[in-house]
């Protein structure tokens, strides 16, 4: 809520004041990114709601020992999420294009946008922290008292299932919701301001949003030929490898999409222009296409149970244990930064050589509108990318809703199952499908991931342009500011830089010091002599733990980044754009690294847990410490980069025109005001949210530094 009134006081201000606009139009503007942030959470809700009811439905299908359900409940419930998410946004956005006046529908998908990246940014920052306190203090119990996962007598477990839906489908949903408007949001804008004639922009946002139609036809069409194809393939087979079956949809999609983005092209466009611009602009959306297929593949190289880079962890953790473990993790998100920057210059190079073919005929600097489009073709699987990324929480919480059910233990259990559904049980098959298919969904989490990162980055260039579009009327004056030689430009640079690294620090600071809270409380309320469950109030207690340290550290997080843009708008609108390249650079390498180093450390404990079964013994242990390393890296730090990169380069579209309006003295005086502000918040994220240490603790302390002084 506070958020929102900080965000509103400032759409007031600039539209209201600077702009005056009238009072209604002021408010439907506020009205509408409302409506997203409304969105960004309905869509969260859904995701979270359905995924609930896939992880028991996924669990029992477990029982019968069959491979095909217990991967069909996921991927159903996945486009279940995907097709709502998409067809929403889809839907808000044509309401605006349709049915608000042009002389403020711009405002509206602005605040529109605003509005949904801000929802995203506090779901996923808070989300990403409360799930992996919850599972870090859950994990840590498997070495401190050998117990096995998800023990229904840890009152952590409860937490880490509800993380587990916070952090993996509350996030990503209202994450994908965000990025699908957000891009859709920089390329209108794009349009509007670079494309000469109004005719040629009319045609071009029309075939926009057949696009996006078109690929929401194409992934359901897939989801459904896949599925007839894997039941064939699949039948009743004991054992596959849960991979292939998601490999084979995401592959397939991308082909259909490549396929009917030139079929639509070609009807919608084929006279603009010199009459070739049709498949011009279907190659550079294809390559989009195309890489929303390749980087899951080249993911997995990093990722993967099959993996090499997987294998060497749990290699270096044999005899290394946990040092060389987390070294090893680290080499593997290293490698796979490097290779991921290849890949998206080569398709961003590829863009750009077509957008040569014609291109500048129609509008100014051909090759952002052309990166644009690369960012949409990312989103061309939309529904099947969010079906994939939503596939890994319901696995995981499958196996929680399974080991928290005691079912192995209930006498009569098995006969009571047959009697009633026809079929004889296996508990041992039933956690071995499991634990495999949370293998797979572990690699397709981590392989949803770059896509995401990869969209918001993009997405960010086609909106800065718009921004530098203004500040140099139309590429006309002030362009050489656009140098390292203009000396705030390149302060710019270096300062978004510092922002990245210090979000990376403050996010998992917060986890950190609520782990160890968590960790503190199951350790002394945790019954390990006793077979009886987690009480009620304990687990309570913990999801309580989590959530306060998430909503703490997300506010922190927030506050700071909304007065740094606003500090920099005001300090020099060229500084400014250099700070927003600078964030959307080295946020992109470095969420690489995070997701895809957390991505290797989570599936080599599962190699040594499924594979080798070596649960209990000391490589397990370093395992573990790895797998908890990398949690904050994957899950909190690295996904919520892409909302705070997109919220920072909308949210500086407004802040930068309100400061190049402003008095030059006014506009110092509030990038000094916004910039102790940020420095405060900056402070707080580390000494405000230190780990607050108990008397007991404190005595203990004490007493061990006073003996090693002796």
């Amino acid at each position: 809520m506070l958020l929102e009134v900080l965000i509103g006081a400032i759409i007031i201000l600039y539209f209201g004041l600077l702009q005056h606009m009238p009072v209604l139009k002021v408010a439907v503007i506020l009205g509408f990114s409302v409506v997203g942030i409304l969105g960004s959470y309905g869509v969260a809700w859904f995701g979270i709601r359905i995924n609930t009811y896939a992880n028991s439905r996924t669990a029992f299908a477990s029982l019968r020992g069959k491979p095909y359900d217990v991967y069909a409940i996921p991927l159903k419930s996945g486009m279940s999420i995907g097709m709502l998410l998409i067809s929403v946004e889809l839907l808000l956005m044509l309401m605006i294009l349709l049915f608000v006046p042009g002389d403020y529908a711009g405002p509206c998908f602005i605040g529109f946008a605003i509005g949904e990246s801000l929802g995203a940014s506090a779901l996923r920052i808070a989300g990403g922290i409360f799930t992996k306190i919850a599972d870090i203090g859950s994990d840590l119990m498997k070495i401190v008292f050998k117990v096995k996962e998800d023990d229904a007598r840890n009152p952590g477990v409860i937490a880490d299932c509800t993380g587990d839906n916070a952090g993996d489908s509350v996030g990503p949903s209202a994450d994908g919701f965000e990025t699908y408007g957000v891009t859709g949001v920089a390329l209108i804008s794009f349009i509007l301001l670079a494309v000469r004639d109004q005719e040629t922009q009319v045609r071009l946002l029309v075939w926009i949003f057949a696009m996006r139609i078109m690929m929401v036809v194409a992934s359901v069409v897939s989801y459904f030929v896949n599925e007839a194809i894997q039941k064939v393939m699949i039948g009743d087979k004991k054992k596959i490898n849960f991979e292939h079956p998601l490999t084979w949809l995401v592959w397939l999609t991308s082909f259909l999409s490549i396929g009917l983005t030139f079929l639509v092209s070609f009807e919608m466009i084929g006279d603009l222009g010199n009459g070739d611009l049709w498949w011009v602009l279907s190659v550079i959306i294809s390559c989009g296409t195309l890489a929303g297929a390749v980087i899951p593949e080249l993911i997995k190289v990093f990722t993967s149970t099959e993996s090499a880079h997987v294998k060497e962890v749990v290699t270096s953790s044999r005899e290394g244990g946990a040092s060389l473990n987390v070294l090893s993790g680290l080499v593997a998100g290293n490698y796979s930064a490097y290779w991921m920057g290849i890949v998206l210059t080569v398709l961003m190079g590829g863009a750009y050589y077509f957008s040569m073919m014609g291109l500048d005929e129609l509008m100014l600097a051909p090759a952002v509108f052309a990166f644009g489009l690369v960012a949409f073709g990312f989103l061309g699987m939309g529904p099947v990318t969010i079906a994939v990324d939503s596939y890994g929480p319901v696995t995981d919480n499958a196996q929680s809703v399974f080991e928290l059910s005691l079912i192995t233990e209930i006498e009569g259990a098995s006969a009571a199952i047959e009697k009633e559904h026809g079929f004889k049980v296996d508990f041992e098959r039933a956690k071995e499908l499991l634990e495999e298919n949370d293998g797979a969904g572990n690699t397709f989490k981590a392989t949803a991931k770059p896509v995401l990162i990869g969209t918001a980055v993009v997405g960010a260039t086609t909106m800065i342009f718009s921004i530098v579009v203004l500040l140099t009327d139309g590429l006309t004056t002030n362009v050489e500011k656009l140098s390292i030689l203009h000396a705030p430009f390149l302060l710019g640079l270096i300062s978004g830089g510092g922002i990245i690294f210090w979000f990376t620090g403050a996010s998992i600071q917060a986890v950190v010091a609520g782990s160890y809270q968590a960790v503190e409380f199951i350790k002394k309320n945790m019954k390990i002599d006793s077979m009886e469950k987690a009480s009620i109030e304990d687990s309570k207690k913990v999801v309580e733990i989590c959530t306060r340290y998430a909503q703490r550290g997300m506010v922190n997080i927030f506050m700071t980044v909304f007065c740094a843009t606003l500090a920099f708008a005001c300090m020099d609108p060229f500084l400014f754009i250099g700070y927003l390249i600078s964030l959307a650079l080295f946020g992109l390498f470095q969420a690489l690294f995070l997701a895809n180093a957390g991505g290797a450390w989570d599936n080599a404990k599962k190699i040594v847990e499924v594979e080798l079964k070596e649960r209990g013994t000391d490589l397990h242990a370093a395992a573990v410490v790895g797998d908890t390393v990398g949690d904050p890296f994957k899950d909190t730090s690295s996904v919520a980069m892409n909302p705070i990169i997109k919220f920072t380069t909308l949210f500086g579209l407004l802040a930068v025109e309100l400061a190049i309006q402003l008095e030059r003295q006014t506009s110092a005086i509030l990038a000094v005001l916004f910039g102790v502000a940020s420095m405060f918040f900056v402070w707080r994220s580390f000494y405000g949210m230190r780990i607050a240490v108990g008397p007991e603790t404190a005595r203990e302390n004490a007493r061990a530094e006073e003996a090693s002084s002796h």
